[in-house]
């Protein structure tokens, strides 16, 4: 059973013959966090939190650790690469003393917050948070759509993740969360109350009351507090129950109107799901394919540099192996046009050999249809056209049609994240969302058609 008040872990511990404690990272009021290295896995580095919370009894703690092991289980079948994959939870000892550990991957970035604390830092600019809040917003979709709710939305639980320069969504309070939970049933109180004053909501803070709608709130706040620079005591007048921002930072009317009813008093006044604000933000911002094509290029440049370095290293032999010479470049990604996934991006260079199917033009009868379509034996012939028209269009491009719909698919189940899982089918009621795929196609298809060429 964890302590209610072990001490810190000393650097260079090695926990469970597995993990060594680099540095700490951070202490919260339910335990600390610390930076340590996976020596099962080439030392890869990767997060532990520790849960110590500071309760009373040995009954509270029970019913803590009882409620942690539960809530841990929600957070490892969420799967988005904007959240840190959840490792695993492990109770150990270390020095007589029980802890309970939770593991996380590790994001290289720096949190919001301390972007804004910087010798040089200014606040974001209204295209800045606009394209912060198109980033992010898929992230709570996603979440939200697993039923899970974040509680703790703040600079500080944002990272700006070095790699892609795309916003992670961290600390989920899930062991604040569990702490509360066991302190109130322990006094016979209700509610959770979780989350940090001034960028939470009225109804969670005082009756632990959460929702979608909460989370938006939350976030809205964030985007203030980075708009303006200010915090958000600064901005909230309690005595009227409003906030005064509009006069420190000029922006559109359509930021303006959605920023304020994200942060309406009554819960019931503002809206009820991220996908909601997203679709706004996204009819309001149309130029959403260029800033897709803008960032791929950005991230897929260097990672192809660095293959072609290692590729020029190869022998001759070696590369004769290959009958395509194609590298699978893994690339997060998060597009405007209403699209939060990782993209798996397949880059080619001109093949040594195609397949026989794909030198020839595909006949209706013999098309593959993409894998998110269940049959295609029953479409329109308006549909089915518009499917060999895609798959022709790949030929011409020498693109592996096959390849390409997997592409789309990832594109696609990244903005429907509710229909991950299955099948379109012929019915009329999968006819917008096969449309769609349809859409995201034929916008990739034209660029490449272009010329405008995403990884050279």
């Amino acid at each position: 059973m964890p302590n209610s008040s072990p001490g810190p872990i000393a650097k260079g511990t090695i926990i469970e013959n597995r993990y060594k404690v680099l540095r700490k990272l951070g202490r919260g009021g339910f335990g600390r966090t610390y930076l340590v290295e996976d020596m099962n896995r080439y030392k890869e580095r990767c997060v532990i939190k520790e849960f110590a919370p500071q309760l009373k009894s040995s009954t509270e703690l029970q019913k803590a650790e009882s409620l942690f092991k539960r809530e841990a289980s929600m957070l490892y079948k969420l799967e988005h690469p904007q959240i840190p994959r959840f490792r695993e939870l492990f109770q150990t000892k270390i020095d007589d003393e029980e802890f309970l550990f939770l593991v996380q991957d590790y994001v290289k970035g720096k949190t919001y917050a301390q972007l804004l604390k910087g010798s040089k830092a200014k606040p974001l600019s209204e295209e800045e948070v606009t394209q912060l809040l198109l980033d992010i917003l898929p992230v709570l979709s996603y979440i939200h759509s697993q039923k899970v709710l974040h509680r703790d939305i703040s600079p500080d639980n944002l990272i700006l993740r070095t790699a892609d320069r795309l916003p992670v969504l961290i600390d989920f309070g899930c062991v604040k969360h569990v702490a509360a939970r066991a302190v109130s049933q322990s006094n016979g109180l209700a509610g959770t109350l979780v989350g940090k004053p001034g960028y939470c909501p009225e109804e969670q803070l005082r009756d632990g009351m959460v929702s979608p709608s909460s989370d938006l709130y939350s976030l809205a706040v964030t985007m203030l507090v980075l708009l303006t620079g200010k915090q958000p005591q600064e901005l909230y007048d309690s005595t009227n129950a409003t906030w005064n921002w509009e006069q420190m930072v000029t922006v559109g009317p359509t930021l303006k109107k959605l920023l304020n009813k994200m942060l309406a008093h009554r819960p019931r006044d503002r809206y009820q799901s991220a996908k909601t604000v997203h679709r706004i933000l996204e009819n309001a911002n149309p130029s959403g394919v260029e800033n897709m094509i803008s960032r791929m290029n950005t991230i897929v440049v260097g990672h192809v540099r660095a293959v072609n370095h290692r590729i020029s290293g190869l022998k001759k032999s070696s590369m004769q192996l290959a009958m395509w010479q194609i590298v699978a470049i893994s690339v997060s990604i998060s597009l405007v046009g209403g699209i939060g996934a990782t993209l798996a991006f397949s880059a080619f260079w001109k093949p040594q050999k195609y397949p026989a199917s794909a030198m020839h033009p595909a006949s209706p009868a013999s098309f593959s249809a993409p894998a998110s379509f269940a049959s295609s034996g029953f479409l329109s012939k308006t549909e089915k056209k518009e499917q060999l028209s895609i798959h022709q269009r790949c030929q011409n491009l020498k693109i592996d049609p096959s390849l390409f719909y997997q592409q789309v698919d990832n594109l696609f189940y990244g903005q429907y994240p509710e229909v991950k899982g299955r099948q379109l089918t012929e019915k009329p009621a999968d006819a917008q969302l096969r449309s769609q795929w349809y859409q995201l196609a034929d916008e990739l298809l034209d660029r490449l058609e272009k010329g405008e060429s995403l990884w050279e």
